[in-house]
């Protein structure tokens, strides 16, 4: 069948403008290699707002090469990501803190049903993928729980969803062990339902699948990733009449152990990992710091500064990154704490506050994650 003409120089004229965007150099004047330098350079979140410039700066952008060299750069800086909900409609939002320059940046909308209950949700992250992982929930209407698995990536500063959790939960841990992401019990299909099931989530696959359930399920949830292993309590909970319950996973072997009797005990707060070192900021009095002694199985309190407890109101969310601890409050003031080791084992704090502005004021905090973007 012949082809017209009109018809043929219509795709010949597509191809002489897909070539024409192609061979379009990303800044007019410059290499294009230096021109991918200065798109490297671009602080976050910024690099994801300037794919919509033109389709040269697009392309470059979510080549996965383009990334790749970002990491091998080391371009990647750490960024505090916090959830939190508004005190009176309930609303979620997400926000990034750049601790460099005190910036805010609000993220997209999160996709999720329209009537939730904020604190049945698990986050976790995988910092250096640049990944944040919002797992199960509650509905508010139904009082049913979920099972999704929506996924944050700074390099494009989109959600997606991945592949649901076996078992829907709310109220429940969640941590990242090895770059497998690892859900903890909580509550079932409903509220009253407490589980004891665990599963495991590989990234790369996008599976999930069950591993060694829990032995029995807990009135709450606090965990902690210390090197390979999970640990998992209900910490002290009011009106202390029963001591907490807490156990430890070992992905590797997948295996639950009892947690031990002294660092269980002294679980009397919310807990962040710094350099392998465990730490809990108090939620009692001036909530003051301890750090976990695995020698000894023994807490012991941290010197230095007080904890800034006039600015810093609970609830809290906490993360620690690079030597430091980032504490999030009611209205999402942030302290800064720098743990320093002596030469005996002791710990001292020095904690600078940032205050947050007052479009913050009316929310509380759910989680805080580090990702680098």
């Amino acid at each position: 069948m012949a082809v017209s003409k009109s018809s043929s120089g219509k795709q010949e004229n597509d191809r002489d403008q897909e070539y024409h965007k192609k061979s379009e150099p990303l800044i007019p004047g410059l290499p294009d290699e230096i021109a991918e330098l200065c798109l490297l350079h671009l602080p976050y979140p910024y690099q994801s707002l300037a794919r919509s410039v033109c389709c040269s700066w697009n392309r470059t952008i979510i080549d996965p090469g383009f990334l790749l060299s970002r990491r091998s750069l080391s371009l990647s800086l750490p960024y505090l990501f916090v959830f939190a909900f508004h005190n009176s409609t309930a609303r979620i939002q997400w926000q990034a803190f750049d601790p460099r320059s005190g910036r805010w940046f609000i993220l997209p909308p999160m996709p999720c049903p329209k009537s939730v209950f904020p604190p049945g949700f698990a986050c976790t992250s995988i910092p250096r993928q640049g990944q944040l992982y919002v797992l199960g929930g509650m509905r508010s209407d139904t009082q049913t729980s979920i099972n999704t698995t929506v996924v944050y990536t700074t390099s494009t500063n989109q959600w997606s969803i991945a592949s649901p959790m076996v078992t829907p939960r709310s109220f429940f841990a969640a941590g990242n062990v090895n770059g497998k992401i690892i859900a903890v019990g909580g509550s079932g299909a409903e509220y009253n339902d407490s589980i004891t099931s665990v599963e495991c989530y590989d990234p790369r696959k996008d599976t999930w699948e069950h591993v060694a359930k829990m032995r029995v399920g807990l009135a709450r949830y606090d965990s902690a990733v210390v090197g390979s292993k999970l640990y998992v309590t209900e910490g002290w909970t009011w009106p202390f009449l029963f001591s907490p319950r807490g156990s430890v996973y070992d992905l590797e072997n997948d295996t639950w152990q009892e947690m031990k009797d002294g660092m269980k005990e002294g679980w009397t707060g919310v807990s962040v990992v710094v350099g392998d070192r465990l730490f809990v900021i108090s939620e009692y009095g001036d909530c003051p710091m301890k750090v976990y002694v695995p020698d000894r199985d023994a807490w012991q309190y941290v010197g230095g500064d007080k904890f800034p407890r006039e600015a810093m109101q609970r609830p809290f969310a906490v993360s620690g990154v690079e030597g430091r601890i980032y504490v999030v409050s009611s209205g999402l003031n942030v302290a800064i704490g720098t743990p320093i080791e002596g030469q005996n084992g002791e710990f001292i704090a020095k904690w600078e506050v940032v205050a947050a502005p007052m479009a913050f004021h009316d929310f509380s905090p759910l989680s805080c994650q580090v990702l680098y973007a």
